[in-house]
């Protein structure tokens, strides 16, 4: 049996996996999906000075000090910059990298470059959606049900993963057993910048006909895919 760890986007939290961490421990698998910094119910620790690398350094943290091995190490949307950075300073430690419709920067770049428009408001220390955009939006091709209950769940996000540029030193000069997940369906971060991860890192390519939140739209094929 396989050792995941789950690294959720920006505006969540580890309640963004649960569909599919259910799906992964009844097969057997042990499962990690930490909130990161400031993300979910650790919304009470918001301040500025959280970054990709901070909760990245929190991710690496977990996986030392849990002495897990041969991890999968999962990361969708801005997770995908997380888990990037995490698996640099654990590499002993991964056993293979897995982007589900993720952003995956190289180093020196910033999600502003990557993602020019947001309709997010900036209080300067977080970067939120409106509720009616994330119902319309980011959240439409949910089920009544499902929409209704991550709307009750999604919470602000550190601000500076938007305008900081990624700090990666080796990631992407390594090899990796890697794979990426595109969802057609997902306006953004769009097929091309997930092809060039892709190509980058000769991973295996594989695509769900569904929104950028495949874990509660599609939990039972997104889990088919993480453990084949």
């Amino acid at each position: 049996m396989a050792t995941y760890v789950l690294v959720h986007g920006s505006n969540q939290g580890g309640w963004i996996w649960q569909p599919v961490a259910k799906r992964l421990r009844a097969a057997g698998h042990q499962v990690y999906a930490p909130s990161l910094d400031g993300c979910g119910e650790r919304k009470g620790q918001m301040r500025l000075g959280i970054t990709t690398e901070t909760q990245a350094d929190e991710v690496a943290q977990l996986l030392f000090y849990e002495d897990l091995s041969d991890v999968v190490l999962v990361g969708t949307s801005y997770g995908g910059m997380v888990a990037c950075r995490a698996a640099e300073l654990m590499r002993e430690r991964i056993g293979r990298v897995v982007f589900v419709d993720a952003l995956t920067l190289f180093d020196g770049e910033k999600v502003a470059d990557i993602l020019p428009h947001s309709t997010s408001v900036a209080d300067g220390v977080t970067l939120r959606p409106s509720p009616e955009d994330v119902a319309t939006r980011l959240f439409a091709d949910l089920d009544p049900k499902t929409r209704t209950w991550a709307l009750e769940r999604y919470t602000p996000h550190p601000i500076a993963f938007r305008f900081q540029p990624v700090k990666l030193d080796s990631f992407w000069s390594q090899q990796w057993k890697a794979s990426v997940i595109w969802c057609r369906q997902a306006q953004n971060p769009g097929e091309a910048h997930q092809r060039r991860a892709a190509d980058r890192l000769g991973a295996k390519w594989a695509e769900l006909d569904t929104g950028h939140y495949p874990m509660l739209s599609m939990p039972t094929e997104l889990a088919a895919l993480l453990t084949a």
